[in-house]
């Protein structure tokens, strides 16, 4: 089954085997997306920094295509102005208050991805306008996707008004706080050194999604909340209508009825 990719450089490798309970929630969550429609549909993978987005939007994508239906991925990592442009214009992007509000290039995300990739758009989609880390231009790059494609987005900030209505289907992957902070710190420590990776994640990373948790309350948007705190066993928090808030605690319990997220192999 076919399989589009980002021609971004700012990759993470494919994940290794997961478990049994991990393999039976994400066959579940496919299985949800697929039911909603044959057409093209957009989903939306968001959490916190560190949450594991981008591992889960590439096991969802390879378990949708076990489902006979082609996939694509992207990142709206891959939809921002590019950092040259900040420094000619002389805005700010580097504190929490200017990455949420100035970083994201939320036009060619609509025009370039998100609309052209819905069932009433053309297909014909780039799944990346510039690249984050050498700042090449992409938006000439397109794709064309099948009228049963399925895009798979991951991204902080994806529930965001500016993306918001253009979802067929929304996850959240819950971690907290402090568990963001050291995945994202660990991540980046190699390449930034461990002082300017506490600084940039403290100071930008968890500050702007604190504005972005307080502004847009994302939970209670979400078709699916997991629990990914623990990659071998993550856990359904709340499924379907009845949602929390993102201030609301969703380390114990399921909110499922009928589920048993404690299964083993």
């Amino acid at each position: 089954m076919t399989s589009f990719e980002s021609v971004s450089t700012w990759r993470q490798r494919l994940p290794e085997s997961a478990s049994a309970i991990r393999l039976r929630l994400i066959d579940d969550v496919a299985h949800a997306i697929v039911d909603l429609s044959p057409g093209r549909l957009r989903v939306a993978i968001d959490g916190r920094t560190g949450s594991g987005k981008t591992t889960f939007g590439h096991e969802l994508a390879a378990a949708v295509r076990r489902l006979s239906r082609p996939t694509l991925r992207a990142s709206l990592d891959d939809f921002k102005h590019p950092w040259r442009e900040a420094r000619e214009l002389g805005y700010d992007r580097v504190s929490g208050e200017g990455y949420y509000r100035n970083a994201y290039d939320f036009a060619s995300a609509r025009e370039l991805l998100l609309g052209p990739a819905g069932p009433n758009g053309s297909g014909e989609m780039a799944l990346c306008a510039h690249d984050p880390l050498t700042g090449e231009d992409h938006r000439d790059k397109t794709v064309v996707a099948p009228t049963d494609a399925v895009l798979i987005v991951d991204s902080v900030f994806a529930f965001r008004p500016e993306y918001n209505t253009f979802w067929d289907y929304r996850i959240w992957l819950n971690v907290d706080a402090q568990l963001s902070l050291d995945r994202g710190i660990s991540r980046d420590a190699a390449a930034e050194g461990i002082y300017e990776a506490t600084r940039v994640h403290q100071e930008r990373y968890h500050a702007a999604e604190a504005i972005y948790l307080a502004e847009v309350d994302p939970c209670t948007m979400a078709n699916v909340i997991i629990d990914n705190s623990d990659f071998a066993h993550p856990r359904i928090l709340h499924l379907g209508d009845h949602r929390p808030t993102s201030n609301d605690s969703m380390s114990h319990g399921s909110g499922i009825e009928g589920r048993d997220d404690e299964r083993g192999p």
